[in-house]
């Protein structure tokens, strides 16, 4: 069996960002999907990425996974990586473990070991996407209560993003935290996102006057690439600390580790390198004590059945991310996508990811470039910032 074409499917699914889907074409008929992660106005980057990559990829025996990662790295990057890069080469991944998945006749999760349990938790995220007003923000977070969710995440500072900011933000945040806490009881888990912004003596103070709201996380206080600044927070909170969305591959996440950095990691299915490398790094985290949380800031189609089949086989798994403004065009392109059941995903049956795509439904969802958004001038800038 040979792969014969690789073909790139950029969507606009309605909601902030473009999806990109893959699938490989093999000579006997046989057909994979994946999904490479996206960001605003870097998808045709990752397209472009994804279209050098196949050329080197036709005539291939697509069962060749590890050796596929090794040459893209090696010999095609020439060990030069990039988030473009390493979301083109998870895409191309994902898709090769579905082909093996139907050529054997099971789920992809059966070939890596078998599960550790058949239901996957996730929580709900998109559902506060700029909300500002705290009775907006209790009255979304009831909604996602009633669809069946245990556990939520948001960002509860309010805009712009900045390294340095006033205590007010502080305060807007805390009020956020607390009013969905009192609103939602002690059982709904509150899983706070801080967008990698905060110097440490922010997001310190932050972090010790939500503490009495108990959140479940408190995801990238600091950037991801000061480590230490991480782990400064971390020492100087109760709550679990979270980093590694924009963490790409196994080596970026040692000094996480060998630094006591966070307590729970997430690494994301379709841009740190596929299924393989996601296990690997879990592996990496299980002698440390660290748990795993998979991002998923994709679809709830190709990148989160991925998800559930590595989540799956993690014994250090804990939660994984749902994005609720996707599902309606999951819906639409896809008979059997994964949708949660009083919070929990059962993982499907179905060889490979377990997923049916209607290529000809992909049409209905032209790409669209992301619209110019408005950045600060300088005398816009300046107005949130400072203690």
């Amino acid at each position: 069996m040979k792969i014969t074409d690789i073909r790139v499917f950029t969507i606009h699914p309605g909601w902030r960002k473009n999806l990109l889907f893959v699938k490989v074409e093999t000579d006997d008929g046989i057909t994979g999907w994946g999904e490479a992660y996206t960001q605003y106005d870097r998808d045709r980057a990752v397209k472009s990425h994804l279209d050098e990559m196949s050329r080197y990829l036709v005539g291939r025996d697509p069962l060749q996974i590890r050796h596929f990662r090794r040459i893209l790295f090696d010999d095609f990057a020439q060990r030069r990586g990039s988030l473009e890069f390493y979301s083109a080469f998870s895409g191309i991944e994902t898709a090769l473990w579905d082909i093996a998945g139907k050529v054997t006749g099971q789920p992809i999760y059966n070939l890596l070991g078998g599960p550790c349990r058949k239901k996957i938790r996730v929580y709900a995220n998109g559902w506060g996407y700029k909300l500002q007003n705290i009775d907006d923000y209790v009255r979304a977070a009831e909604n996602v209560v009633e669809q069946g969710f245990t556990a939520m995440k948001f960002d509860p500072l309010p805009r712009p993003w900045r390294t340095h900011i006033p205590l007010q933000h502080i305060r807007h945040a805390e009020k956020v935290v607390g009013a969905l806490r009192k609103a939602l009881g002690p059982d709904v888990d509150l899983l706070l996102d801080i967008h990698r912004r905060l110097a440490p003596v922010h997001a310190i103070e932050l972090a010790k006057r939500v503490e009495q709201y108990e959140p479940y996380w408190f995801e990238e206080p600091c950037q991801a690439e000061d480590i230490e600044a991480i782990a400064e927070v971390r020492r100087n909170t109760r709550i679990p600390v979270v980093t590694g969305e924009n963490i790409l591959t196994k080596a970026g996440y040692r000094p996480v580790f060998e630094r006591r950095a966070a307590d729970i990691i997430n690494p994301d299915v379709a841009n740190t390198g596929g299924i393989l490398e996601l296990l690997e790094i879990a592996a990496m985290a299980e002698p440390y004590f660290v748990a795993v949380s998979p991002h998923n800031y994709n679809s709830t189609l190709l990148a989160l059945s991925a998800t559930v089949h590595a989540s799956a086989c993690m014994p250090n798994f804990i939660i994984t991310e749902y994005f609720l403004p996707f599902v309606e065009l999951g819906d639409k392109i896809s008979r059997n996508q994964l949708k949660p059941i009083d919070g929990f995903i059962t993982l499907p049956e179905e060889p490979g990811l377990g997923l049916e795509i209607n290529e000809k439904a992909l049409a209905d969802f032209p790409y669209k470039q992301f619209p110019l958004r408005k950045l600060p001038h300088p005398e816009d800038d300046g107005k949130s910032s400072g203690f």
